[in-house]
Order: C-alpha cells, then structure tokens, then sequence
C-alpha cells in the first residue's frame, strides 16, 4: 500500500450493491477511528446509468464509464467491485493485475473455474483481497461466532440454515438475476452463498459432503427488460410484450456435513411468501444452541443447557451494548438499533484495518475464503444433477 493515510477507492457498480457500498465508504469514518482515510475518487457505471447524478448523490469525486482505464489508474489504492456476477471475474482479474487490493461482491465469480483462477492470481500476486459477505458483519452473528469458538455451546452437533425471500413473482421481469449467463445461478448462488459462508464463519468448521439437493424453477417463462442489464431488485424494471426463459433456479434445499461430524440443511429460496428478507440460521451443540434471523437482526438467541434445569430456556440477547458486543461501540447507545447498511460499514471498517496492517474486528474472506465457499455450492448443484452424495473435496 502507498505510504500514506488516505486510500482512493474506484467503485465498480451503479446498482444496489452500489449504494450499500458508497454509503459504506461515505460513513465509516465518521462513525468508526479508522486507521486509513477513504476517499470516494471514482465510480463506474454504464452510459445509461446516469453516473454524474449518482457520484453527486453518494459523495463521489468522479465518474466514468471506461472500468478498464480506471483499475489501472496510478490515483487509484482499492477496486471496489459491486456489478452483476457475470462481470465480477474480469474486473478482479484485471484490478489484481494492476497489483491493487480489491474486494468483491458474492459470489466472487459466475463459475467454480473463474472462482479459482481469481483465487489463484490473486495468491501469485501477492495482492490483499475482500469479499463483501456483510453478513458476518451483522453484531449478532460476530457475537455467535465468538460464543462458538469460547465454546458456550460446546460440540456442534447440528446445523439448520435459510434463506427465503418473496420477492420474485411471476410479474418480476427477466433481470440478470434470472439468467445463467449473467448470474451463474439463482437463488443457490444468490442466498446459499450467504447462509454457507455464515454458517462456516459461525462454527469454524467446514462443509465436507453434501446429498438430497434438490433445485426447482417454478417460472420457467418472464417477460423481457427493457433497458440495461444492471437492473436489478427495486431499480423499477420495465417488461417487454416479449417472453424469455428463466435458466436459474427459484429455490434449492440441500443436506450436508460439517467437518466436526454436524449434519446440516439449507434452504434458499425467492417465492417463500411472507419472508422478506429471513435469513438466518439455529446451531445445536452439547451444551447449548444459538438461534439468528436477519428479519430481527439486532437480536440473538442463545439456549443455554448448563443452566439449572429450572431456569433453561432462550434468551433473546439485545446485541446492542457496546463494548460488550462486537461493533456496537461505534454506533449508539445501548438498544438503539441498527439496520441493514451498517453491515457494510463494519466491512468497511475492517479492510481498511486489513490493509493498514491491522487485525480486523472478525476475519473477512478472501478470494481463497470465498472460493471454498464456492465449491460448496458446486457441489450442491452436482449432487441436484447426480442424485447422490458429493464429497466437496472432489470438486476442484
């Protein structure tokens, strides 16, 4: 990194992953003592995405529609990367052979293949790199993954993980997200990606083997967009006359293992009527359980069965108390809640830590990280086409 303390940050991306992270780079100095400076120098975006009224908007120097001249820019320190899956590969390729750090949407890539070679050229070159699963960053989960590792819970015996949403309805049009050339997958890469990632963070283990996969399409057909394929979830897409096939999936269940012997289901899925947003997981040890769901976010549950018989039952933790839980104390005073956006800001806050030489408040993935994560989901996806175990491990 160049010695000095600021960083100029190149946005990749317009859309909602766009937002998230310039509200991110706009507020983590103001709330957190950072040990670098971000300064928002340029955004990218294409020539109908308006990129002089958004880099005003979010507090942006610059914009530009040539990505490619902007990751080789001398001004530019770190390639934020937060387009549609189809264009994540090529830009972190180029950025990486630039010799910058960059951090990354989920899932890093649209292929296993293009997953490992990021990986791989990321590795050769020594570059730092980030992967935006905000999720980690959420207080109640960091809290469960410190539960975990002092072992309040003690062996991990059993694992339910989900993801549903409802906002995919038969009058959403075909946006990127519901094409294989674009996304890579539906909700399996979109949801699962997260839930693995988190339940790997949360226990410390890995997933080893999985079975009983199972993807279902329930809308085969969608009306066509009209405009660019960067649209996305609330960016007011408008539908053609003109049909299209949807190649991705609506939902996918898989059963699987962990490394410490914990069996595990996961469940993602975009018609789950009534769920919003419910993303979360319950962790069943010999000692205890935890339970999260993002729809509270700011609450996590925790059974402890050492307790009295008398008095075991869940407690509903508030993670609100600052010192006492993890991130909390840049925020507000105690239960004064936070919502979604701060997720990213912790990110934020903890790759610039990274990068100035610092330990991170919880370990973030990098491309290597995300790559197994990765890998899991190829495996679920072989066992749904084989009908039978894949042990993870084989999938390269």
């Amino acid at each position: 990194m160049p010695n000095k303390d600021h960083l100029n940050v190149a946005l990749l991306g317009q859309g909602f992953m766009g937002r998230a992270h310039s509200n991110a780079w706009k507020q983590v100095s103001s709330f957190f003592k950072t040990p670098l400076k971000p300064v928002m120098h340029t955004v990218f975006g294409q020539p109908e995405e308006q990129g002089e009224a958004f880099a005003a908007n979010w507090g942006w120097k610059d914009y530009t529609t040539d990505w490619k001249k902007l990751v080789r820019s001398p001004e530019v320190d770190l390639v934020d990367v937060a387009t549609p899956n189809f264009m994540h590969a090529p830009m972190a390729m180029a950025a990486i052979r630039a010799g910058k750090p960059v951090c990354c949407e989920k899932p890093i890539a649209g292929t296993l293949a293009e997953a490992r070679s990021m990986a791989n050229a990321a590795k050769k070159a020594g570059v730092k790199t980030f992967v935006w699963y905000n999720y980690r960053r959420v207080p109640a989960v960091a809290l469960a993954h410190r539960l975990v590792k002092q072992g309040k819970i003690g062996d991990i015996r059993h694992v339910r993980a989900f993801y549903l949403q409802d906002w995919a309805g038969p009058d959403v049009p075909l946006a990127w997200r519901f094409e294989k050339k674009w996304a890579g997958s539906g909700a399996h890469g979109d949801l699962n990606a997260h839930i693995v990632d988190m339940t790997r963070f949360v226990t410390g283990q890995e997933i080893t083997e999985i079975c009983g996969a199972i993807a279902e399409t329930f809308i085969k057909e969608r009306r066509r967009m009209v405009g660019t394929v960067a649209g996305g979830i609330g960016a007011g897409l408008k539908a053609a006359e003109e049909m299209g096939k949807v190649t991705v999936d609506d939902t996918m269940l898989f059963l699987a293992r962990f490394s410490g012997g914990a069996v595990a289901s996961f469940e993602a899925a975009r018609q789950a009527t009534g769920n919003q947003n419910k993303n979360g997981f319950e962790i069943n040890g010999t000692k205890g359980s935890l339970r999260f769901n993002f729809e509270r976010m700011n609450e996590l549950e925790f059974y402890d069965a050492t307790a009295d018989r008398a008095v075991q039952g869940w407690t509903t933790i508030i993670v609100t108390h600052g010192a006492d839980h993890p991130y909390v104390a840049a925020w507000w005073p105690d239960a004064h809640l936070i919502g979604y956006e701060h997720g990213f800001v912790n990110e934020a806050y903890d790759i610039l830590c990274v990068l100035a030489g610092q330990e991170p408040t919880v370990p973030i993935p990098d491309f290597e990280d995300a790559y197994k994560t990765q890998r899991v989901l190829e495996a679920a996806l072989l066992s749904a086409q084989k009908k039978r175990w894949i042990r993870v491990s084989v999938v390269k």
